[in-house]
């Protein structure tokens, strides 16, 4: 096989990676007709293959071309050319799939609609004016309307939807931007809107002018969109979003927002270079930027918080909505701990009394997913919650894994679908704390395992023996090995995995809860880890968790558990001690010193929310994290002194902040002041730690993760102080530092121990 007469040729070319759903086929076509070259292209279940022929400079032109051309949302992982014989082709054309019961070709996450779409969804001469379903090869519904690949439209919820004369030329046209754009329509034939409420049901644009009108007279409205329902508000109206807190039961928790545009989110918060650019991305995820003091929002959208979740529309659903200077709450829409609603009929049962009307449609969702959230940390991006306009691209593994399914730990669900290099992290689930969020798991495992061909021959899950996604393991196993792997462990192992890192580093891993392997409740942890194992080497001094969930519900008993595990009376005018009910005093007294329903802890976690209460900033937690999100609001930025932990080489103290802190509320040191102190102490004995090991062990990397290092605060000090004495420091990027990236390293662990 080879070059024949002349100086014609042809090659095979197979193409893995994201490039499906992405405008490749088209893209190829364009490319070989424009240098005169013949054969086809297609997809299968691996990506797409390619046969192309030609002169022979012009076939290695294409080649090159194909990767430094290629379409802006797809990703090329590996390219393969190999060369054929000559058989004569006449032109170049795009053939049908290939199915195979084998191949994990990657699948494209949902994209932003495009410019080119919304100029036309703008223009009122387009066929496609004021239509919310516009799409084209470069945007629109992916991964959440795939039932299986290759991808192709008979394989997504567009099935039903036969193109009119006029879309259908479009798709079978290679000069027009819907050149087999699968999820192409138009009003004629494709999806259709309307807004259901007690006064009827409105179609169309109708309907759209209507839920606007009813936003704006402060009623909640619920609207599906890419991966589900939302449940909106005008984030303006204080009596707009206490209503929608009520219905949700959602006390304290910060609603995300969706700003019109980019000028109106500039009124609302501090958006810098980093910033702005992920909130116009193609991901567009709930970025989380610092508020302007006197925005002209509701308080109620994130009390006591100095951050605000916001969004640019990312649907020319979201587009047709919002006017300019709209800004509405867009959160979830589901009651708190239950999965987000993605049905039609789902929606109208599960949040009947909690919306006032209906923006449906008719296109189905298959996946749902939720949004993304991401701040910025030291001017690049750290994922908060990886879901829509992420999932399902994999991350690259460091090592070879088998065909495994780890299933994450319990808050903050995703599992992770790992073969050969890839890690198919899942969308964000949410919290596994009842049947609902099980079964959308299970569904979930289910679609991708089905969509990427991945068949798993072992389990790896959190050491906990009560977390659900545990039992569930072991339930699904049917005679599979189901590897157990502590808690903070998988933290280090996560962002070492992120950094291609298989060598060990030395790990702190901080955050609120970890099942430790002395059956105790970790969080303070500092490991010398690499992927097979880890050490424990130094840890936070463990204080008795009395109570379990009601102390961490109410951090003013963390704050008296730790004055009394370091001996510090509990004197009237400590704020936690008068925000203590004095007959629960007695009793929390009585329970420590007797060892009375308490189980040792040792988290970070905690402390930060022992620190909040001590400061007098929250005493009783409606949501995950609120103490130590609100502590951080309140740092001052230009203080630079420090408090001091003890450490004696295995066992980190916090007494002495303790007492140095209260030593400065005694003297009227501002919260502000207090609040630096502390966050730089945690840095600084970061740096003690890390100098200490690095004399015993000459390693030189640090890995930071868990849920206490979304702290950006304490993650710049910490990176700070770290590379100052010559570490290299391992952050996340690609998954988040809480559970949600937890089974990232629950999978490379597990695919390391079984080698």
């Amino acid at each position: 096989m080879g070059v024949v007469a002349g100086t014609s040729t042809r090659r095979r070319i197979t193409v893995t990676g994201v490039v499906q759903g992405v405008g490749f086929r088209p893209f190829v076509y364009g490319l070989a007709t424009d240098l005169g070259l013949t054969g086809f292209v297609g997809n299968d279940a691996d990506g797409v293959f390619i046969e192309v022929e030609g002169d022979a400079d012009a076939v290695d032109v294409f080649v090159d071309r194909l990767v430094e051309e290629a379409p802006p949302s797809s990703r090329i992982e590996r390219l393969e050319t190999t060369l054929v014989d000559v058989v004569g082709h006449r032109s170049f054309e795009i053939v049908p799939s290939r199915t195979a019961s084998t191949g994990t070709a990657l699948v494209s996450p949902d994209l932003t609609v495009c410019d080119e779409c919304l100029a036309e969804l703008e223009d009122p001469a387009d066929r496609r004016f004021g239509y919310p379903f516009i799409n084209c090869t470069d945007c629109g519904p992916r991964f959440t309307i795939t039932l299986r690949t290759p991808y192709d439209r008979p394989d997504t919820t567009m099935a039903p939807f036969v193109m009119c004369p006029e879309c259908a030329a479009e798709y079978d046209d290679p000069g027009d931007r819907r050149f087999h754009a699968q999820p192409n329509a138009c009003p004629r034939c494709g999806p259709q809107v309307w807004l259901d409420s007690s006064a009827g049901r409105f179609p169309a644009a109708d309907g759209i002018d209507a839920a606007r009108t009813l936003v704006r007279a402060g009623a909640v409205v619920a609207v599906k969109g890419l991966g589900g329902f939302h449940l909106a508000c005008d984030a303006r109206s204080d009596a707009a979003v206490e209503t929608l807190r009520e219905r949700k039961g959602r006390v304290d928790k910060p609603f995300a927002v969706m700003a019109a545009d980019l000028p109106t989110a500039r009124s609302i918060v501090f958006i810098g270079p980093t910033e702005e650019h992920l909130l116009i991305s193609r991901e567009r995820p709930i970025v989380l930027l610092r508020k302007r003091p006197g925005a002209d929002l509701s308080d109620a959208v994130a009390p006591g918080n100095g951050y605000l979740g916001v969004m640019l529309p990312y649907t020319p659903l979201h587009r047709l909505l919002l006017e300019p200077g709209d800004v509405w709450v867009m959160t979830s829409g589901n009651r708190s701990q239950e999965p987000i609603a993605y049905r039609n009929d789902e929606a109208r049962d599960r949040l009947a009394d909690l919306a006032d009307a209906f923006v449906m449609h008719d296109r189905d969702i298959h996946v749902p997913v939720d949004d993304s959230v991401v701040r910025v940390l030291d001017g690049v991006e750290l994922p908060i919650r990886r879901s829509r306009g992420y999932a399902p691209y994999p991350i690259p593994l460091p090592v070879e894994a088998p065909p495994l399914l780890a299933t994450g730990g319990e808050l903050k669900a995703t599992f992770c679908l790992a073969a050969g290099r890839h890690g198919f992290m899942s969308q964000h689930i949410g919290d596994m704390e009842n049947l609902e969020t099980l079964h959308a798991f299970t569904r979930a495992v289910e679609h991708m395992e089905a969509l990427f061909r991945i068949e798993p021959t072992l389990l790896a899950t959190d050491l906990h023996p009560g977390y659900l996604s545990g039992r569930w393991a072991d339930r699904v196993a049917d005679g599979r090995p189901v590897v157990r792997v502590q808690h903070h462990h998988a933290h280090v192992a996560s962002v070492m995995a992120e950094h291609g890192i298989t060598d060990p580093v030395i790990g702190f891993s901080f955050d609120g809860t970890g099942y430790g392997t002395d059956g105790t409740i970790w969080g303070g942890e500092v490991l010398i880890s690499d992927l097979a194992h880890a050490d424990r080497v130094a840890h936070l001094r463990p204080v008795p968790l009395a109570g379990g969930d009601r102390t961490v519900r109410r951090p003013y008993r963390m704050a008296l558990t730790h004055l009394w595990a370091a001996g510090i009376p509990w004197k009237p005018g400590i704020a936690p001690v008068d925000a203590c009910p004095t007959e629960e005093r007695r009793v929390l007294r009585t329970q420590l010193e007797r060892n009375i329903n308490t189980v040792p802890t040792s988290s970070m976690g905690r402390l930060f929310d022992a620190v909040s209460s001590l400061a007098g900033i929250c005493h009783e937690a409606t949501y995950e994290a609120q103490a130590a999100i609100e502590l951080e609001a309140l740092v001052d930025a230009t203080e630079t002194g420090v408090y001091r932990f003890g450490y004696d080489g295995t066992t980190i103290d916090a007494g002495p902040v303790l007492r140095a802190l209260l030593g400065d509320l005694d003297d009227g040191v501002p919260v502000g002041v207090v609040a630096a102190r502390f966050h730089r102490a945690v840095a600084e004995m970061i740096g003690d730690v890390a100098g200490r090991l690095h004399d015993e062990t000459g390693l030189g990397t640090v890995g930071l993760s868990g849920g206490v290092f979304q702290n950006t605060i304490l993650a710049t000090m910490a990176r700070q102080r770290l590379e100052r004495d010559g570490f290299t420091v391992l952050t996340h990027r690609l998954v988040p530092p809480n559970d949600g990236g937890l089974a990232l390293g629950q999978a490379v662990i597990a695919a390391t121990r079984v080698r």
